[in-house]
C-alpha cells in the first residue's frame, strides 16, 4: 500500500465486493481470523484493526500504518481533538480532494455532542475544514447512554436526511465547500454510526434500519458487549450492522497488561496485541479500534492477527485473568489446570 502518488483522481472500476476482499486478504496466513472484512451491511472494505488518536500517534506512522495494511481510521473533531490532531496531516492526504488513494481508505469520524440533527452541519463544517474531504466513510454519534437517549433518537431518526447522495445534507455541504464529483457519487456522509456506552441501548438499537455500525466498549475486564450485543447478532445475516470495539486494551484502573495481583508467576501476560485479538475472536467483531503510539506498536498489533483467533482455552484464560484484574474471583479458586503458562505462548 505505498504511497506514490496523491494527485490524479482516478475513479475505480466496479469490483465485485467478495472478491476485492478474498484477494485483499490473500496475503495473509490466517483464515479464521481474515485481515480484512466487510463491515456489517454496508459496502466497506475495512482492516480488522482500526486507528484511532488515543495514543497521539504520530502522521508519519499514521502513514506508516496505512502501509502496513490498515485502512480504517477513526478521528474526533471535538473530544479529545488534542489526541487526534497528531494523525490529521496524513488524514488529509489520504482522503483529501487530490487523493488518488481514497476509495482504499475508510474514514471514520465522531461528535460527542448529540443534541439535535440540526447541528451535524456544524460538527460537519468543522471535519471538512479540518481534513479537506469529499465525503465521509462513517460518522458516528459518540457517547451514547441513558443521559442523551432521547437526544440520540432524535438525531438518529433524521440518518436518511444525512447519509447517501442527494440528501439535504450533501447539498448543504456543497454550498459551502463545493461541488465535486465524489461528493456527488457518495454523498456527505455514507454511513451513520453510534458509538455507545450503555450496552442495553447498543442491544436496542441493533436492529434499526437507520443504525449501519455500532460501537461498544469491550476488553477482557469488562465483557458485557458478550452478553448483551454479540449474542444478538448474526454473523451470516448480510443485513446486521457492523460491529467496532473499543477500549479494548482497558479502561480504568491498573494496565490489563501488567499481572493481577496473586497470579502466580510463568503465567501468560497478555500483551496489548493480545487484548486486540480477544475482542476480533468475539462473534461479528469487524473493527478493534486501537490506540497506537508508534510504527513498532502497529508491527505488533498486525503480526498478532496473523496468528488467527484465540483457541477455546485462550479465551477461558483470558475471561479468568480480566476477572481476577476486577476482582470477581480470586486465584485459590481457580482449578491450575485453567492457568495457561506463558511458555504456551
Amino acid at each position: 500500500m505505498k504511497i506514490t502518488n496523491l494527485s490524479p483522481i482516478v475513479e475505480p472500476q466496479p469490483v465485485n465486493l467478495e472478491a476485492e476482499i478474498a484477494l485483499a486478504n490473500s496475503k495473509f496466513p490466517q483464515p479464521d481470523l481474515p485481515f480484512y472484512r466487510k463491515l456489517g451491511r454496508t459496502d466497506l472494505t475495512v482492516s480488522c484493526l482500526g486507528l484511532g488518536g488515543g495514543g497521539r500517534i504520530s502522521s508519519e506512522d499514521t502513514l506508516y500504518a496505512f502501509e502496513q495494511g490498515i485502512n480504517y481510521f477513526f478521528y474526533s473533531s471535538d473530544l479529545h481533538q488534542y489526541f487526534y490532531s497528531t494523525m490529521a496531516e496524513t488524514l488529509r492526504k489520504l482522503c483529501g480532494r487530490k487523493s488518488s488513494v481514497r476509495e482504499k481508505v475508510v474514514l471514520a469520524t465522531v461528535t460527542y455532542i448529540v443534541r439535535s440533527p440540526d447541528t451535524i452541519f456544524s460538527y460537519l463544517f468543522d471535519q471538512f475544514s479540518d481534513l479537506g474531504i469529499d465525503y465521509i466513510d462513517v460518522f458516528f454519534w459518540g457517547w451514547i447512554d441513558q443521559h442523551n437517549a432521547s437526544a440520540f433518537e432524535k438525531c438518529i431518526s433524521a440518518s436518511d436526511d444525512i447519509r447517501g447522495p442527494n440528501t439535504v445534507c450533501q447539498r448543504t455541504i456543497e454550498r459551502v465547500f463545493g461541488v465535486s464529483e465524489r461528493l456527488k457519487k457518495m454523498g456527505a456522509v455514507r454511513y451513520i454510526g453510534a458509538s455507545f456506552h450503555d450496552h442495553d441501548l447498543a442491544r436496542q438499537w441493533l436492529n434499526s434500519p437507520w443504525l449501519d455500525v455500532a460501537m461498544v466498549r469491550h476488553n477482557i475486564a469488562h465483557r458485557t458487549a458478550q452478553t448483551k450485543v454479540f449474542p444478538h447478532l448474526d454473523a451470516n445475516d448480510p443485513h446486521r450492522p457492523g460491529i467496532v470495539t473499543f477500549k479494548s486494551a482497558g479502561m480504568s484502573g491498573p494496565p490489563l497488561w501488567n499481572p493481577p495481583v496473586g497470579l502466580p508467576s510463568g503465567c501468560w501476560l497478555p500483551s496489548v496485541p493480545d487484548l486486540y485479538r480477544y475482542s476480533l475472536s468475539q462473534n461479528c467483531v469487524d473493527v478493534a479500534l486501537t490506540g497506537l503510539r508508534n510504527r513498532q506498536e502497529v508491527d505488533a498489533a498486525v503480526a498478532s492477527v496473523h496468528k488467527g483467533k484465540l483457541t477455546p482455552e485462550e479465551l477461558d484464560y483470558l475471561n479468568l485473568y480480566g476477572d481476577l484484574h476486577r476482582r470477581r474471583v480470586k486465584i485459590q479458586d481457580i482449578p491450575p489446570e485453567r492457568l495457561l503458562v506463558s511458555s504456551s505462548k
